[in-house]
């Protein structure tokens, strides 16, 4: 337990400073904000931009069964994004290991300057992810050798 100072002000939460994965939230929360967005692609991954403001760019993906990314960063952007429906695999190159994380829905990744990754469905449905990138966009740098990036 602790004391607050009587002086203490409490400020407004100012909707610019939200994190990522609240921004992400929100928007997955919000289906009618893209669902007249929503498509699948048996060619390659859907991607739709839902909103751009002045520090986000909100990207709506779907993801067939065996679609993914290849391994890739994104520059100097950071974000979020939110597993909507379905399920998702990510694998995150760091410090010599390959991690793996099985998003399922309403689950975050945060990501940042650095952050190389592989996100697939290899689940037996179409997933739906809503994608937050702050301060640069949809930057996607491909890394072609996952063992060199871990190291």
């Amino acid at each position: 337990m602790f004391a607050v100072p009587d002086n203490t002000v409490a400020a407004p939460e100012n909707p610019a400073l939200r994190h990522p994965v609240r921004v992400a939230l929100s928007y997955a929360s919000d289906r009618d904000s893209w669902r007249h967005l929503l498509r699948y692609d048996p060619d390659e991954r859907f991607a739709a931009l839902v909103e751009r403001t002045a520090e986000d760019e909100i990207w709506l993906l779907s993801w067939l069964p065996g679609q993914r990314t290849d391994l890739h960063d994104h520059g100097d952007t950071s974000g979020a994004f939110t597993v909507v429906s379905g399920r998702l695999t990510e694998v995150v190159a760091r410090r010599g290991t390959l991690d793996v994380n099985e998003l399922h829905v309403g689950q975050s990744r945060v990501f940042a300057p650095g952050y190389v990754h592989q996100v697939s469905n290899v689940g037996p449905d179409p997933a739906v992810s809503i994608h937050v990138y702050r301060y640069g966009g949809r930057t996607m740098r491909y890394r072609e050798d996952a063992a060199r990036l871990a190291t």
